[in-house]
């Protein structure tokens, strides 16, 4: 059973998490602050995190930053009411992995639990495999049934990226704030041109194609 620490002041949230968690499986750990939290974390094992960043004490901001500065990889997803684009850019820039904005769908916020801890173990074997296709994460490498091929950082990511959530839809958008420098002079256009290298890389590829969905963006889908 994955143990889901959520870090929450209001206790109607708190206690409405933990029943949808505990619906869905998992075993959900409490706490009201970032201070609380980090006590937790010394205490128990813990696979992912669900945190607001509206926090007395210590916020989900400086929570976030303690826990990457040490070293600490889990996976962290923000749910919150700031819903400004800054507020998700300084998110992701301290080492956020996923940002919902309230009030949250329950439905999807449990999919976005079950993507995460699917991608911290994929991250942490270092591999991901899509039917005979295998990307190795130390390497940049991909390897398919038509050979081995060794991808640019960025393409790699990107690839990696859409393959650890098939069938999601990632906006331009998204996928900037994730994988490019937000202070970089890059822009939208910049994921198009990547996007287009990787089907050429992988047109003839059995496994998965990388499709677009029209005004909203792409999304890896597997092939049977």
């Amino acid at each position: 059973m994955f143990h889901i620490l959520v870090v929450e002041d209001n206790a109607n949230t708190r206690r409405l998490m933990e029943a949808v968690l505990t619906q869905h499986g998992y075993e959900p750990i409490l706490a009201c602050d970032g201070v609380e939290a980090l006590e937790v974390l010394d205490r128990k094992h813990v696979d992912l995190i669900v945190l607001d960043i509206m926090m007395p004490r210590m916020d989900g901001y400086e929570f976030t930053r303690t826990l990457r500065e040490s070293g600490c990889d889990l996976p962290i997803l923000m749910v919150t009411a700031r819903e400004k684009p800054a507020d998700k850019h300084m998110g992701f820039q301290i080492g956020t992995d996923d940002y919902m904005v309230k009030p949250v769908d329950e439905e999807e916020m449990v999919l976005r639990i079950a993507a995460l801890l699917r991608r911290s173990r994929i991250a942490n074997e270092h591999k991901l495999s899509a039917g005979r296709t295998v990307l190795d994460y130390d390497q940049f490498s991909v390897n398919t049934p038509q050979g081995a091929l060794v991808l640019p950082k960025k393409e790699f990511l990107l690839l990696f990226k859409l393959l650890s959530y098939p069938g999601k839809i990632f906006t331009r958008r998204q996928l900037m704030d994730e994988l490019w420098d937000m202070d970089s002079d890059t822009d939208e256009r910049t994921v198009d041109v990547h996007i287009n290298r990787l089907r050429d890389h992988f047109r003839e590829n059995p496994d998965f194609e990388i499709v677009t969905v029209r005004g909203l963006g792409y999304k890896a889908v597997k092939k049977d």
